[in-house]
Parts: C-alpha cells; structure tokens; sequence
C-alpha cells in the first residue's frame, strides 16, 4: 500500500477522531463557566422577591411577577446567559433564605447600609431614590415631616424607614408586612402617616389615584442594592458588567421609563465590596 493511498484511507477516521475530541474538549468548559458563576443551580438564577411593593415588585392580571426590579433582573439574567427564576417571600425572610442558599441573591428594593454590607455583598447600586413622608391630602396639619411629631406613622417591617419615622418624633412606629396594608391603613384614616420610598410612593398615589399626597421634603437619599451572599464575587462581578453594560447602552433607562417615567440610575454607585 503506498503513502498516498494510506493517508486517503485514515484521513476520514482521523478527522472524525480530532472533532470528537474537540466535543469533549469543550464540554468542561461550558460546565466550568456555569459553576464559576456561583449559582446554586447551572444556567438558572433564581431571584427572591416580595411581589407586594409597587412599582418594584407586584403581580400583574396573569399572575406573574412584573416592576421595575422584576424586568432590569430578567435583562441582567438574560445578558449573563442564564434563565431568571423569581422567587415570591415575604420580605422579613430575605436575608434569612439568602444565608440558608435557598436562592442565589434578591431583587427586592433593598437599601444598600453599611449594616447590611456586613451581612451580603451588593452588586454595584442600581436605583437611586430616599425616603419620603406620605400623609392624607386633605390634612393640613402636616405639611413638612417635622408636623408628623407625636402622631402615628406606619413603616414596612425589617425597612431603614422606621429610624427615619422615630427621628421625626412619631408618637408610635407602626410595622407591616406589606407597604400597601400600612398605605391602606392611611387612606382609612388609622395611622396620621407612611415613611416609604419616594419612587414607590409617587407610584402608588398615581396610579390608584389615592387620597394621599407625597410631601416634598426627602427624609434620605438612599441607593438600592440586589444583595448576594457573601463569598460568591464571580457572581457579582458578572452581575455588575450585565448592569453596566445596559445602562451604558440605554435599555436600563427604556425599562425604568416606561413605569416610573425617569432613569433612576445612581450617577455614582455604590460599588461592591469585594
């Protein structure tokens, strides 16, 4: 048999020999780059939510978690390559299922403290807001929040709002699992005032058409974080490029927009300690 003749039989097999190879070449790295990630499952993030706080979490007609930090999670999600699980929980439980790795991180609209960096690692700051007083239109008894002095004010459970409601001399801090019982609590006239985020406020008051008014004054400017468990800085880091990256391009302001009417983006974030 001559040279030539042997190469033209072996040619074939050793071609189909070297792109086998090369499958199984690959195959290690499409796992690696899951599990440098740092989720708890391969190619999906799951995400815990209250589902309960307008416009950053809530439930649409169908049934499904829709807000602000439902749809910039899911673009995040999608530009890392994994699919986005939204994890409904009551929001006194999401730092506790955090640490217990019953999901990989949270969206809810969570102030980034110097507590709580402590506790998790936040992804550089994605929203920008504060807090602000809510009160009955109709009373004209509180027009700036020092009026709110000696009466009753209702705060989410587990918030950064009820130090700001006890600064302003409240008579009673009262606490609720869910922001939209203390502002139903307003609007019947059981509780003189709510501390809440502005941006949810505003929202709130728009859209249901309340009888409530947003008073001018900010108690706090404060910046949102989704918060990770510490020990995961791949993840995080990952998560900072995707919101980066949207922000730079202007799918961050499109999506804030069309429920809020403005781009909220921190001018300078918090970045991530880690």
């Amino acid at each position: 048999m001559t040279l030539q003749s042997l190469m033209s039989q072996t040619a074939p097999r050793l071609a189909a020999a070297l792109a086998l190879t090369a499958c199984f070449a690959l195959a290690p790295v499409e796992r690696g780059h899951a599990q440098a990630l740092e989720l708890i499952k391969a190619g999906e993030i799951s995400v815990a939510t209250e589902g309960t706080f307008p416009p950053f979490s809530m439930t649409d007609a169908r049934g499904q978690v829709d807000g602000l930090e439902i749809r910039v999670m899911r673009e995040i999600a999608k530009r890392m390559g994994v699919q986005y699980k939204p994890v409904v929980i009551k929001w006194e439980s999401l730092l506790i299922g955090l640490q217990a790795d019953q999901y990989d991180m949270s969206s809810a609209a969570m102030d980034i403290t110097e507590a709580r960096q402590q506790q998790v690692t936040f992804v550089d700051g994605w929203l920008e807001s504060g807090g602000r007083l809510i009160v009955q239109r109709a009373d004209a008894s509180v027009t700036k929040p020092e009026d709110i002095k000696g009466k009753i004010v209702g705060v989410l459970v587990a918030s950064t709002w009820a130090k700001l409601a006890e600064g302003l001399g409240a008579k009673e801090v009262k606490l609720y699992k869910a922001e939209t019982d203390a502002i139903q609590d307003l609007v019947n006239g059981n509780i003189q005032g709510v501390v809440t985020d502005a941006i949810a406020a505003a929202y709130a008051i728009e859209t249901s058409k309340l009888p409530l008014k947003l008073l001018d004054q900010p108690l706090s400017n404060v910046q949102k974080g989704f918060p990770i468990k510490k020990g995961k800085p791949n993840l995080v880091r990952a998560m900072n490029k995707a919101l980066a990256d949207m922000i730079a391009d202007g799918t961050y302001a499109k999506i804030t927009k069309e429920l809020v009417g403005i781009d909220p983006a921190p001018k300078s974030p918090i970045r991530s300690q880690l």
